[in-house]
């Protein structure tokens, strides 16, 4: 989609492809798994959606209200996670934070959303088994994504 665009530096296309159209969007239906993080200072959260089979995550998606960094970051991780094992998904988290590099402590909130709502969905499918009756499981983020000054 950018290859003759001449991007400006820091620019990554990978990142301009997800902020431009963002992947795995939405409500996933036939979800085993749904998790909940949310943000109580701003209100944000994220809606993680996860379709588990023999611990391979078959189909993902999310949704959120969150800021666009928020997008980028579901967006990017779904695709790494979509059709791996839990395992490897997981370990993703941590590709994912060497993958986005320096980012402010309000752009690792809004990572950290993501990846605490994906942690959310996969305590909701283990409590499922555990044959508890839970629509959703829902974690509250520690820190904010509102700047410290503005808390």
């Amino acid at each position: 989609m950018f290859e003759n665009v001449k991007l400006p530096d820091g620019i990554d296309p990978e990142v301009l492809n997800h902020i431009m159209n963002p992947k795995n969007y939405g409500k996933l239906e036939s979800a085993n798994g749904i998790g909940v993080a949310t943000d109580k200072k701003t209100g944000e959260y994220v809606i993680f959606y996860t379709q588990l089979e023999n611990s391979v995550v078959q189909d993902v998606m999310y949704a959120t209200n969150g800021c666009q960094d928020t997008v980028v970051i579901g967006s990017m991780f779904t695709e790494m996670i979509k059709s791996n094992d839990v395992e490897y998904a997981q370990k993703a988290v941590k590709k994912m934070h060497e993958k986005l590099g320096d980012m402010t402590p309000e752009q690792q909130v809004c990572a950290d959303i993501v990846f605490t709502a994906f942690s959310a969905s996969l305590i909701n499918f283990n409590n499922k088994i555990d044959g508890k009756d839970e629509e959703m499981h829902l974690l509250t983020m520690k820190e904010s994504c509102t700047p410290k000054e503005n808390q």
